[in-house]
């Protein structure tokens, strides 16, 4: 039942009465429960008010809603933030470009020059020596390959890629692959591993050898307990004295290749040609200066087919192994390299007095055998 009387019967030109605000409100809350009532005739202007303040109370305008996407949809906010990040990555590459230092000074060594791109690996004989890296910043103990072409050389076992194996002269892929894989183990463990950096016995590099091949391991093996000027350990493995030197970190760089050639029926050979770039500080200074010695080996392997050789099978034989020497002593045979450093004239050996060479051209062929051939070295 309406609260709001029906109004009195009138003619003429008699304005309707205005109805009170507490009338008009009780009616729009009874239409909006569905009540039969019927609507005031022409409402005042007052009243039309009230109810458009009812309607604002109950549905607020559009304007002043949040505007949020349904529920669990998180789209409009990922444009936001993706919009925001593709701002700031726009901006830092802007930055990098113009002062790339900003970036690399941060990366992992970025303060030095050791920071640029590792080489490529190489696949031929280089046609010359390589530059002079930019700068003429000595080494230190915490970039000890600074001032060396060495610094963008990969480094560790892993320089020394072995190449894709094929089926060669009678031999097998497999046995291919093997050779090749045993050519490595020899090169690290004679020139790699720590304890034979340190003077150790090299028992996994002999380990590849065949002790049928006549003499070789027998020399070998005087040489490592009784050095001399004939029988110099140093003509394959890397040895130091640990009471003279240490290493300055953990690191030796490495450049150099692996090929492979086809020998007589069920020989195949495989060629090596590495450089190998130690750097040393004294044994029990401090804070001294660092030394580098660069040795570069060639050597050709061979795996022969025991079927067709009378060879023990899964050992290499060697065909031929030169190595040249930079920064060592000369005429020292204890069985270990001496670097000199720049600040002394050596431990007391004789200094080089042959000719001058650059340790890190490659491009040079190498026929020495030892340390004999000393020559002077151009830069370390």
């Amino acid at each position: 039942m309406s609260s709001v009387p029906p109004p009195p019967d009138r003619s003429g030109d008699e304005p309707a009465p205005s109805i009170s605000d507490e009338q008009w409100e009780a009616f729009l809350r009874e239409a909006a429960e569905g009540g039969a009532a019927a609507a005031p005739k022409e409402p005042s202007a007052r009243a039309r008010m009230v109810a458009r303040r009812l309607r604002e109370e109950e549905e607020p305008t559009p304007w002043r809603a949040p505007q949020r996407a349904p529920k669990g949809d998180g789209r409009p906010r990922r444009r936001l933030i993706g919009a925001v990040v593709g701002v700031l990555v726009l901006a830092a590459l802007a930055v990098v470009a113009v002062r790339p230092s900003l970036l690399l000074d941060r990366l992992p060594g970025g303060d030095d020059a050791s920071a640029a791109p590792t080489m490529a690996a190489e696949t031929a004989r280089p046609t010359g020596a390589p530059g002079e890296p930019a700068g003429s910043e000595r080494a230190t103990r915490a970039h000890p390959f600074r001032g060396s072409p060495a610094e963008r050389w990969a480094e560790g076992a892993d320089a020394i890629a072995v190449p894709r194996a094929k089926a060669l002269s009678g031999m097998s892929e497999d046995d291919v692959a093997f050779a090749l894989r045993r050519t490595k183990d020899l090169l690290v463990a004679a020139n790699l591993d720590p304890a034979v950096l340190r003077g150790g016995h090299p028992d996994e590099a002999l380990a590849v050898l065949d002790p049928k091949q006549p003499e070789l391991l027998p020399k070998l093996r005087r040489s490592l307990s009784s050095p001399d000027e004939d029988h110099d350990p140093l003509r394959l493995f890397t040895r130091f004295d640990p009471a003279e030197t240490r290493p300055a970190g953990d690191v030796v760089k490495v450049r150099g290749r692996m090929t492979l050639a086809a020998g007589e029926p069920g020989v195949v050979k495989v060629n090596a040609d590495y450089t190998f770039v130690y750097p040393r500080v004294r044994a029990h200074d401090a804070d001294g200066p660092v030394a580098r010695t660069i040795i570069r080996r060639v050597l050709t392997l061979t795996l022969n087919d025991p079927a067709r050789w009378n060879v023990t099978e899964g050992r290499l034989l060697v065909e031929k192994y030169f190595s040249e020497y930079g920064n060592t002593d000369c005429d020292v045979y204890d069985g270990f390299l001496h670097p000199g450093f720049p600040d002394d004239d050596g431990p007391g050996g004789a200094r080089p007095t042959g000719p001058r060479t650059d340790p890190y051209d490659r491009s040079r062929p190498v026929t020495g055998s030892g340390p004999g051939d000393c020559g002077q070295v151009t830069r370390t």
